[in-house]
């Protein structure tokens, strides 16, 4: 009975290291796609059958428009759109929380806002930190989902370690990020990204990141 039950809780707990890991790579595929233009080696891994077939089991369908382009006028196409949409000079999505996160007092809708702050204080109080070479602000959407991509990465290693407090804990503070931040603001800005971009990749990935993101607040609040 004793082996019965161990072995059973061994099972447990590979599933949710391997749950862990699958998150992880989700927010870090997201948070690189939004970070900066697709690189060459972005693009291929994307174009991979097994990754295209990922996808498609999510809803989401790259048009000709990426998976028929020539990969040199793809980069340079991809590299505008970023470019347009994320940092301007025109007018433009800016890709930081304390824009788009409305708050009821009132300070949102600029850089640095309330939420930028409190942003940068979770990040620190989860014990991370930015690295010494960062110059870029706390509440880029990049950053925030890079930090839950060490966050669940942080999880799966408790997990694997048979330490259940520890990913307890993780899990937590991915819910309350989850909650206080990512939900309040992605889909809004998702919702932006798919109503103005003239390409699928964009418009795909931002479809991707608004239902995954909506995916993790159900899967957490009901864990």
């Amino acid at each position: 009975m004793y082996y019965h039950v161990m072995k059973n809780k061994n099972a447990k707990l590979k599933d949710m290291a391997e749950t862990a890991r699958q998150r992880s790579n989700i927010y870090g595929l997201l948070a690189t796609i939004y970070h900066k233009e697709p690189t060459k080696e972005l693009l291929r891994q994307i174009k991979e059958p097994t990754f295209l077939d990922v996808l498609s089991e999510q809803g989401i369908q790259l048009g000709d428009d990426f998976l028929q382009r020539d990969e040199d006028e793809l980069i340079n196409d991809l590299a505008v759109e970023y470019t347009r949409l994320f940092l301007g000079p025109g007018k433009h999505i800016s890709p930081h929380e304390s824009v788009h996160h409305e708050r009821g007092d009132g300070d949102w809708g600029r850089f640095w806002g309330k939420d930028t702050v409190l942003v940068k204080k979770f990040i620190e109080t989860a014990g991370l930190e930015y690295k010494s070479e960062f110059t870029g602000m706390p509440d880029h959407i990049s950053v925030e989902l890079e930090f839950m991509q060490k966050l669940t990465e942080r999880e799966a290693q408790a997990w694997e370690e048979n330490d259940d407090n520890g990913a307890l804990y993780c899990l937590k503070i991915e819910e309350k990020f989850i909650r206080e931040h990512l939900i309040k603001w992605v889909p809004i800005f998702c919702d932006k990204v798919i109503k103005e971009t003239t390409l699928s990749f964009y418009k795909e990935m931002a479809k991707l990141t608004k239902s995954f993101i909506e995916f993790e607040k159900t899967g957490l609040q009901e864990r």
